[in-house]
């Protein structure tokens, strides 16, 4: 990708607070574990990491990906790797149920990334920047099976946002 390309245009707006908040329930299990261990009489140099390391641990298991999104690509960063795939040139895109229902993008470049839907309704900025994307993979033939299922996931998103606006508005 060329430096253009990497601009970033939208992010998830709703990520530094909930990474505030695993830095905070990490912060609290670090201080209430080594002051358990300290009240007990335990607490040794060995044990204060194992406490440290745990709190670490469980940070970057808290910790959500990070979304962004620009003209004509996607990425989400974990603690441990990033993935980006180029929306305006995806060949398939998969949506699976259960109990944390998410999305699978894959791109001509062999780019593939999972994403929670969620995002997507809480970001419309993301939304629209996936959105122009699958419309240009759809003009250049490269989006062979998904198509339908991102239309299903616009018009929820659109009722959803349209249900905010009348709520907001008093109207609902």
């Amino acid at each position: 990708m060329t430096r253009m390309d990497r601009r970033v245009l939208a992010g998830d707006r709703h990520w530094r607070g909930s990474a505030r908040l695993a830095a905070t329930c990490a912060l609290l299990f670090c201080a209430l574990s080594l002051l358990v261990d300290w009240d007990a009489g335990t607490l040794t140099l060995l044990r204060a990491l194992l406490w440290l390391t745990l709190s670490t641990t469980a940070f970057a298991v808290l910790l959500p990906p990070r979304v962004t999104a620009g003209p004509g690509w996607l990425a989400i960063r974990t603690p441990w790797r990033s993935h980006i795939v180029r929306t305006d040139a995806l060949v398939a895109v998969r949506q699976y149920g259960g109990v944390s229902a998410h999305l699978v993008l894959c791109d001509t470049h062999g780019g593939r990334l999972e994403l929670d839907p969620r995002v997507l309704a809480a970001n419309p900025l993301i939304w629209h920047e996936l959105d122009n994307g699958v419309h240009r993979s759809v003009e250049r033939g490269t989006l062979l099976r998904g198509s339908d299922v991102l239309e299903q996931l616009g018009h929820r998103i659109d009722d959803e946002t349209a249900r905010a606006v009348l709520r907001a508005s008093g109207l609902s």
